[in-house]
């Protein structure tokens, strides 16, 4: 079977690597009509009829089967990398079931469906998997008995956690199950959640099984941050021999307001890594040089190839034809590549052509031309413009890699941020089939390059490079555009389509400064929080698992850490504890 995301159709990141042939198994094609702007596309392996077990209790006819669910043992809930869930279930003789796939949502429906006949508690060992149990108060006590739970596990264990919940169940537990809420709640019980601004409103108790639920996190008042000024004098951090003082202070400023761009050129060297920030005048000198040498050196390899050569190259063939085609329709609309004969569009076309020799295993993939036209822009320079590409790619790669894992991790992070901020919003998202914000693909493979203006990618990106107040700031930004769409989302009842259609119309129309200010606004009303869930302060650099052959998270210096010191007096209100055995980093503060 095929799974495709989202394409969208008027832009083209499309990278053909993606479709693959496994074994001797029929090559999976895909062709939507048009040239999308990005597709995914995997392969999902027939089971052969041969291949399965039979199994006790379980009658299978062709692809279908049937168990009497007095005979489950387990399910067990996941699902792919971008969203598509699916099931398998465990009869009680031990075998499983081919996979049950829900393309379309319908998770909820069949287990909720099912709990009305028995009831599904969490494995203690694995919050993925579900044990199957009868539906009655005996098998109830039974089954805290075999998760362990609880040291005594008396008759009048229902009427104790109907009493007092906390202090006979939580106990020092900062996670809450399905099972808890749909055992232990009282029917006339309201179920409250969190809004975006911490406020109780109402919840739906249908939350997706197989995803730990997260006691609701109070977060405080969101802080209102302003834009400063931007770097504009750059000699006065720089010593009588050139060497920049203090780094710290020039990316406080840079995150803070930018950079004038006249300074742009210099500076974005040393964000970029290009230039080391401790190296002197004298020795960026000779940087330059050797940089210059070793850049020609790789271009020479490409442009010696002769054509009868190329005929039997077909990976550089490969990168010639994506390469040639990408630059000319990148940024034309700017002056620096705009018409046919624009000496611009060479130096694209070289230096790209340039780093597939430098860097063989990744070569070219669409989009690098995107990241590449704003460096060539501001330097002016070829040999330059390359090794701050590379400074960039650093960063950056594994956004371009043909398994996608790490553009598939960034919007599983995007959706743990999103859902300790706007739960609500998550959860209309989910109804939609939507949840797995594969719309935001293409804002982070590129850094937001097509929804941003090209004055306004500047600015930006020169405040991602630094790093601060953490180096997934990219994520609160994508936040920070959902959560100011959230009434547009929500009130108008859209679906998928229409949703994708919405996000695609904010190309363009959205306003940087406000973006960038809510998002920090978000990062600190997060880092305020004193018990944030583990997960998302992993995301935000906040939390590192402590152990007892590591030093404490408290002792190991951290860029960000120091910073944003203003912002903590306007102050939210701490949250709830939610995990009492965490160990957080301090909130960091700016200047």
């Amino acid at each position: 079977c095929k799974e495709k995301v989202c394409p969208e159709e008027n832009d083209r990141l499309y990278d053909s690597r993606f479709s693959s042939k496994n074994g001797g198994e029929e090559e999976t094609k895909f062709d939507p009509g048009y040239e999308p702007d990005w597709a995914v596309i995997s392969t999902v392996k027939q089971t052969r009829a041969k291949e399965q077990v039979s199994c006790p209790g379980v009658h299978r006819q062709w692809g279908s089967f049937s168990l009497p669910l007095s005979e489950l043992y387990s399910l067990r809930r996941a699902r792919f990398s971008l969203g598509r869930n699916f099931m398998v279930l465990t009869s009680r003789g031990g075998h499983p079931l081919p996979p049950l796939h829900f393309h379309r949502g319908g998770t909820r429906e069949l287990l909720r469906a099912m709990q009305r006949y028995i009831r599904l508690a969490p494995s203690p060992v694995d919050g993925r998997l579900f044990l199957a149990y009868p539906h009655d108060s005996g098998a109830l006590s039974q089954s805290f008995d075999e998760l362990h739970l609880f040291d005594d596990t008396g008759s009048d264990l229902v009427s104790r956690f109907i009493q007092d919940p906390y202090a006979t169940t939580f106990g020092g537990f900062s996670k809450v199950t399905n099972f808890f809420r749909g055992a232990l709640r009282p029917p006339e019980s309201p179920l409250h959640g969190c809004t975006p601004a911490g406020n109780h409103a109402p919840h739906t108790a249908d939350d997706e099984p197989g995803f730990e639920l997260i006691t609701c996190v109070q977060l405080g008042p969101r802080p209102t941050v302003t834009r400063g000024q931007p770097l504009d004098n750059w000699e006065q951090f720089l010593d009588s021999e050139g060497r920049v003082t203090d780094p710290q202070i020039v990316k406080e400023l840079v995150f803070r307001g930018g950079i004038i761009p006249p300074l742009r050129k210099e500076v974005w060297k040393f964000l970029l890594g290009f230039f080391p920030w401790n190296s002197t005048a004298k020795e960026r000198e000779d940087i330059i040089r050797v940089k210059t040498d070793e850049y020609f050196r790789m271009k020479v390899q490409w442009k010696s190839v002769s054509e009868e050569q190329e005929m039997r190259n077909s990976l550089l063939r490969g990168y010639r034809s994506l390469i040639e085609r990408d630059v000319n329709r990148t940024d034309r609309q700017n002056p620096f590549f705009s018409g046919n004969e624009n000496p611009g569009l060479t130096l694209l076309h070289d230096v790209l052509m340039t780093y597939c020799m430098y860097n063989f295993d990744l070569g070219y993939v669409q989009g690098m031309s995107d990241l590449l036209a704003p460096l060539l822009f501001v330097t002016q320079n070829e040999v330059e413009s390359f090794w701050c590409l590379t400074g960039f790619m650093e960063l950056v790669h594994q956004n371009f890699e043909e398994s996608q894992e790490a553009m598939k991790q960034q919007l599983l992070q995007l959706s743990l941020l999103l859902r300790a901020l706007d739960p609500e919003l998550c959860d209309y998202l989910d109804s939609q089939d939507s949840g797995s914000l594969c719309f935001c693909f293409r804002w982070l493979l590129i850094w937001y390059k097509r929804e941003f203006p090209f004055d306004d990618i500047l600015s930006l990106w020169e405040v991602l490079w630094t790093r601060i107040p953490c180096a997934n700031f990219h994520l609160l930004l994508a936040c920070a555009i959902l959560v100011s769409q959230r009434g547009e989302l929500i009130g108008s009842n859209h679906d998928f389509n229409s949703i994708l259609k919405h996000i695609n119309e904010l190309n363009m129309k959205l306003d940087l400064e406000s973006v960038m200010c809510e998002a920090e606004g978000i990062y600190l009303q997060m880092a305020q929080c004193k018990e944030l869930p583990v997960r998302v302060q992993e995301v935000l650099g906040l939390y590192v698992p402590s152990s007892s052959d590591e030093e404490s998270p408290q002792s190991e210096p951290k860029e960000t850490d120091g910073l944003l010191s203003q912002s903590l007096a306007r102050g939210a209100t701490a949250c709830q504890p939610s995990n009492p055995h965490a160990t957080p980093r301090p909130p960091p503060t700016y200047p």
